[in-house]
C-alpha cells in the first residue's frame, strides 16, 4: 500500500541547485534510508515531504488519512510547556484519555469522574500503552516531567522531540539524524523498538549500524540521480561497487563509440541520407555521455604532525564534582605515544567535562594534570564551528595563515585546502551562516586538523557528517600516528579505530575496558546471562520442598518451566546473533533480506516474551 508519493520535485538556492526532478514513493512497512553527500538538500527533501517547506516544481500526494510525524534535527518545540503537558499534546486520542485518567486520579473526591477516565482506558486498552509511553520516556531518560522545555539542553529536546513522535503512533515516521544526542544504549533500545514494532519509516542518518540493523531499503542521491537498493547497508555497499564498475565498463563503451562517430562526422560526407541525417542527431547524445563525468572527490586529508616526546599527558588522583554530583573520584591514568581511547557512558557522566580537563579548559579539585612540553592538543568539541556575521568559508581558514605547512616542509594555499575538503571555489566565498549543518563541521575539521596537532580529542566528530567524509575521517585516523581520544555514539567508527575504551559508569566511576564497543557489548551481555544463570543455580539449592507453593515458592510445574525458559532464552539468543551475522554476506537479495528481517523479529519478539515471563516467575522465587 502506498503512503506518499514524491513527484519531480526540485530545490535550489539562487544559482545552487540541490536537486531537481526527483521522485520516489514510499509503501508501507519500508524501512527507507537516504544517503547522499553533505549540501546534496537531504534535510530539504525531508522537509518538502514533512509539509515544512514547498518544492519549485512536482509535488506530494499522501494517502488520505494517512498519519505522518517528522523528527526535525532541531525541533520546534513551546518553551513554555513542561515535558508532559509536551507529550500530552501529541495527537494521540490513547494519550488523551491516559491524561484524564491521571488527573482523576489525583482527585479521587470526583467520583463521577474517576469512573469515567475509568471506563475510557478500558474501552480503548489503555493500560498497556500507558506502560509503553513511561518506557519510552525512561529509556529516553525524560525523568524530570515537570521540566520546562526552556530549561532542556539541546540533547533533551531532541529526545523528547523523539518520544513525542514515537508515541504519536504514525503511519508513516519521517527522520532526520534520529540517533544524534542519543547515548549508546538508548540507541540499541531505539534499534530493537524499530524492529518489533510495525512502523514505516523514511530517515536520513549516518549511524551505519543502525541503517544495517532497521533498514530493508537504501536510496542514495548522487550526481542528482536517485539509485534504490533493495536491502541494508551491508547490501548497499556491495550494490554500489558493482554499479561503479558498470558505469565505468559503459562510460568506456561510450568513449570508443564517441571516437568512432567523430571521425565519422569529421570525413563529413556529402551525401545526407535520412539514415546518416539520424546519426548526426545521435552524435550529440553519444558525445555526452563521453564526456560525462563522475564528481567523485573525497576529503584529503594530510597535516604536518609535531613530534611527541616521552612524557604526553599524565593523570593523577584526579576529582571533579558538580555539588552532590561526582564525575571523577580520584583517576588515575599515564597515556603513552600511539594511545586510541573511546569514551563511552551515558548522558550526564562527565564525558565532556573529563574532555575539558584534559585540555585544562576546566580546573580540577583534586589531583594534577600534567601535560608534556611537546603535546599539541586539537580539540574538536560537540559547539562546532563559531559562526561571526558575514564571514566567509574562506576568511575562516586564512585566519590560521595564506598558506598552511604539509610533510616534508611543502606548503599549502587556503584555497587548495579548501578544495581538498571539498569546498569549490564558489563555495569558498559563501558566507558561513548559509552552509548545512554538514558543511559547518567539515570546515571545523578542517580548521582542527590543520593546525597539526599531534594529540587528538574529538567529542561526537560524526554528528552531521556524511558516510563518505566519516569513511576519509577512519582512514585518515587509523594512520594517525599521535594519541586520540573519541567521544562517540557512532559504534561502526569506535570499532574501527579504538583499542581500548573509557567506561564513564556515573558517580565517579571509570572503567578501563581492553577493545572495542563491540567487544564491551558482547562482555556486558556475558555478564547479564552469567548474573541470570547464578541466580538460577541459588534458587536450585535453596527450593527443596518443591511442593509448597506457598510463601514465594515455584510449584513443580512453574520450577520446571522456569528451568526450561533460561535454556530457551539461551538457545534464542545464540539464534539472535547467528542471524544478524547473516546480514553482512553481501550475496543476500532483497528477499532474503526482508525474510531474515521478519525471522530476526519473530525471535526477537519470543525472547522479550520469555524473558519478561523469567522476571515473573523470578519476583514469585524472590518474594
Amino acid at each position: 500500500m502506498n503512503l506518499l508519493t514524491v513527484e519531480n520535485i526540485s530545490k535550489s538556492y539562487g544559482e545552487l541547485v540541490l536537486f531537481s526532478d526527483i521522485s520516489f514513493g514510499i509503501n508501507k512497512d519500508q524501512k527507507i534510508a537516504l544517503i547522499a553527500k553533505n549540501g546534496s538538500g537531504k534535510t530539504s527533501i525531508l522537509n518538502i515531504m514533512s509539509g515544512k517547506d514547498t518544492s519549485e516544481t512536482g509535488q506530494v500526494t499522501t494517502r488520505k488519512g494517512i498519519k505522518i510525524s517528522f523528527l526535525e534535527q532541531e525541533p520546534d518545540l513551546d518553551p513554555n510547556l513542561s515535558v508532559e503537558e509536551t507529550i500530552f499534546t501529541t495527537d494521540n486520542e490513547i494519550l488523551k484519555v491516559i491524561s484524564a485518567y491521571e488527573k482523576a486520579v489525583d482527585h479521587p473526591e470526583d467520583t463521577d469522574q474517576y469512573q469515567k477516565a475509568f471506563e475510557a482506558m478500558e474501552r480503548l486498552n489503555a493500560w498497556d500503552f500507558e506502560t509503553q509511553y513511561k518506557q519510552i520516556l525512561f529509556q529516553l531518560q525524560l525523568s524530570q516531567l515537570d521540566a520546562k522545555v526552556s530549561t532542556l539542553s539541546g540533547g533533551q529536546k531532541k529526545r523528547l522531540a523523539l518520544a513525542n513522535a514515537l508515541l504519536n503512533k504514525p503511519d508513516l515516521l519521517i527522520l532526520d539524524e534520529p540517533t544524534n544526542h542519543l547515548d549508546l544504549e538508548m540507541i540499541e533500545w531505539l534499534e530493537a523498538y524499530f524492529a518489533k514494532e510495525s512502523i514505516t519509516l523514511f530517515m536520513v542518518t549516518h549511524d551505519r549500524y543502525f541503517l544495517d540493523r532497521v533498514c530493508n531499503e537504501i536510496v542514495e542521491l548522487d550526481n542528482n540521480q536517485l539509485y534504490t537498493y533493495k536491502g541494508n547497508y551491508s547490501y548497499y555497499l556491495s550494490e554500489k561497487d558493482a554499479r561503479m564498475e558498470r558505469e565505468a565498463v559503459e562510460q568506456q563503451k561510450s568513449k570508443m563509440l564517441y571516437k568512432k562517430e567523430l571521425d565519422w562526422m569529421r570525413r563529413q560526407p556529402k551525401a545526407r541520407t535520412t539514415k546518416s541525417k539520424s546519426r548526426i542527431d545521435d552524435f550529440a547524445e553519444i558525445k555526452q555521455r563521453a564526456h560525462q563525468r563522475r564528481q567523485e572527490h573525497e576529503v584529503q586529508l594530510e597535516l604536518n604532525m609535531e613530534r611527541l616526546g616521552s612524557k604526553i599527558l599524565e593523570l593523577h588522583n584526579i576529582s571533579k564534582s558538580y555539588g552532590d554530583k561526582t564525575i571523577l573520584d580520584k583517576f588515575d591514568y599515564n597515556f603513552t605515544k600511539g594511545e586510541r581511547v573511546g569514551i563511552i557512558g551515558k548522558n550526564g557522566t562527565g564525558k565532556s567535562t573529563f574532555l575539558n580537563i584534559l585540555t585544562q579548559q576546566e580546573d580540577v579539585e583534586g589531583g594534577k594534570v600534567i601535560v608534556g612540553d611537546t603535546v599539541k592538543f586539537g580539540y574538536y568539541t560537540q559547539k562546532g564551528i563559531p559562526v561571526k556575521e558575514g564571514q566567509k568559508v574562506i576568511d575562516v581558514i586564512r585566519e590560521f595563515g595564506d598558506y598552511i605547512p604539509l610533510k616534508k616542509g611543502r606548503q599549502i594555499s587556503a584555497q587548495q585546502l579548501l578544495e581538498r575538503f571539498l569546498f569549490d571555489r564558489k563555495k569558498q566565498y559563501d558566507f558561513v551562516e548559509k552552509l548545512s549543518g554538514g558543511e559547518r563541521k567539515r570546515l571545523y575539521l578542517c580548521t582542527v586538523l590543520i593546525q597539526n596537532p599531534n594529540f587528538l580529542i574529538l567529542d561526537e566528530p560524526t554528528n552531521d557528517l556524511d558516510i563518505v567524509t566519516l569513511n576519509v575521517l577512519e582512514s585518515f585516523l587509523l594512520d594517525f600516528p599521535g594519541c586520540l581520544i573519541v567521544v562517540s555514539h557512532d559504534r561502526y567508527f569506535m570499532d574501527k579505530i579504538v583499542d581500548h575504551l573509557f567506561v564513564f559508569r556515573g558517580e565517579g566511576v571509570v572503567e578501563d575496558f581492553p577493545g572495542n564497543y563491540s567487544d564491551y557489548r558482547i562482555y556486558e551481555s556475558s555478564k547479564v546471562i552469567e548474573e541470570r544463570e547464578n541466580k538460577t543455580t541459588s534458587t536450585e539449592k535453596t527450593e527443596n520442598n518443591w511442593r509448597d507453593t506457598s510463601g514465594g515458592k515455584l510449584s513443580y510445574s512453574e520450577q520446571k518451566e522456569y528451568k526450561q525458559l533460561e535454556k530457551e532464552i539461551q538457545k534464542l539468543e545464540e539464534k539472535k546473533v547467528t542471524l544478524q551475522n547473516k546480514f553482512t554476506d553481501p550475496e543476500l537479495d532483497g528477499g532474503e533480506i526482508a525474510n531474515l528481517s521478519i525471522e530476526l523479529k519473530e525471535i526477537t519478539d519470543a525472547i522479550e516474551g520469555k524473558t519478561e515471563r523469567w522476571f515473573e516467575l523470578s519476583s514469585i522465587i524472590e518474594g
